[in-house]
């Protein structure tokens, strides 16, 4: 009974909208908008409903997408990739300053650790500020340097308040070189690589962090479960050896 009425009051509202001015029906809109201020949540329903429909649309747009980036999302030779052996691929797009990127951390380094079958890409995204900048390209310049960048990723992950001074003590210590982040070509480099990354997002309808894609699955938020379920159904369609 409410889709219909919803359906009508739509219809009605459309009736009123679509003519010229001229043929409208002032008692008529008067009625429409009577109704609607009587019973406003038949807006919020409307409103809902199409939410519902512009993420379903902007989701289908982006797995349509995931065909022709999948070489950038997946095989960046510039990107950081643990179990680089593994038969399943998962990417992930974060910012060390990220409260979900922090939560769901620890869980990313105990499914890197339980699952050598699944090869994580690591994508920096950075979209909290300057700092947040910083940190990646930090993290671009151990990945560079063949550093520790899991080890990297866990104390920047581990580090509340992380500053410029934090960023550059880790960087060091994980294998950075204070003379390579320094070096405009570098510098110039990794901000190449960054907007790149964002660009890809940004096909993806990523617009925040974290977001991860399994396969053709594209999971937003820190939803361990989702991306399980995903790795999962991945290994189920694996050919068998």
């Amino acid at each position: 009974m409410r889709l219909l009425t919803l359906a009508a009051v739509a219809g009605l509202s459309v009736a009123v909208s679509a003519c010229g001015q001229g043929d409208s029906n002032p008692a008529f809109g008067a009625r429409v908008r009577a109704y609607l201020l009587e019973h406003p949540e038949v807006l919020q329903e409307a409103m809902t409903k199409l939410q519902e429909r512009q993420e379903a649309q902007a989701l289908a747009a982006a797995r349509a997408a995931l065909p022709r980036v999948r070489t950038a999302l997946e095989r960046d030779p510039r990107d950081f990739v643990a179990n680089p052996n593994g038969r399943i691929t998962v990417t992930e797009f974060y910012d060390y300053r990220c409260g979900h990127c922090i939560n769901i951390a620890p869980h990313i380094l105990q499914l890197i650790q339980d699952n050598p079958d699944v090869r994580f890409v690591f994508k920096e995204m950075p979209i909290f500020g300057d700092t947040s900048d910083r940190a990646a390209y930090a993290a671009i310049a151990v990945h560079r340097a063949g550093g520790d960048s899991l080890g990297l990723y866990r104390a920047f992950m581990t580090t509340r308040g992380l500053d410029d001074a934090a960023v550059a003590r880790l960087a060091a210590a994980h294998g950075a070189s204070a003379a390579v982040l320094a070096d405009p070509n570098f510098m110039r480099e990794a901000a190449a690589q960054l907007l790149d990354t964002h660009a890809l997002a940004s096909e993806l309808g990523m617009t925040g962090t974290p977001g991860f894609v399994v396969g053709d699955d594209i999971i937003v938020g820190e939803n361990l479960p989702e991306i399980q379920r995903a790795i999962a159904a991945q290994r189920r369609a694996l050919p068998r050896s």
